[in-house]
């Protein structure tokens, strides 16, 4: 969980860059970026990233070293190419753009947000001792709820005010 947590941090403190979403404020206080300069964010960024799986490796007890590998590999995959990276990649193509298709939100929305929802499921039932069953039916409820999750703060996006939700409105 804590390594989860650090990722989640991590990919929150780059999402804000201003070559990404350019964002000033998060959860209503100056983003990294603002209090510390871009180049210290990109570093916070990064060593939290390496902390979270140096944590895993180090901090992980009574659990068999084939469930710690799977709980590494999960994490890894949902910020990759397959997750939090591929994600803000077609977020970042789609800028400007007014015509998104569903088809492309969805995407986004899976590999940004649901992606790392789901690995936080999926881990715990990976080092739980969860059954390759009992994985896929948690995978596709996080991915459902991580999708949930993304449409209400869409919602909210365009029917609340940057002070009530304590962000800028009106990015993916």
């Amino acid at each position: 969980a804590c390594a989860v947590e650090m990722i989640h941090t991590m990919s929150l403190i780059h999402d804000d860059l201003p070559c990404m979403d350019n964002d000033d404020l998060r959860r209503g206080k100056p983003t990294n970026h603002k209090v510390y300069g871009e180049d210290v964010a990109v570093l916070a960024g990064d060593a939290l990233l390496a902390f979270a799986f140096e944590h895993i490796a180090a901090a992980t007890t009574g659990v068999t070293p084939s469930r710690i590998l799977g709980a590494v590999s999960e994490l890894a995959k949902s910020i990759g190419t397959e997750g939090l990276v591929a994600g803000q990649v077609v977020d970042l193509a789609c800028t400007g753009n007014p015509r998104v298709s569903l088809e492309t939100l969805e995407f986004i929305h899976i590999h940004k947000t649901a992606a790392l929802l789901e690995a936080s499921v999926v881990i715990g039932a990976i080092v739980g001792g969860g059954n390759n069953d009992d994985v896929a039916k948690l995978r596709k409820f996080a991915r459902c709820i991580g999708l949930l999750f993304q449409v209400v703060d869409d919602i909210l996006d365009v029917t609340k005010s940057s002070e009530d939700l304590e962000k800028l409105l009106g990015k993916i």
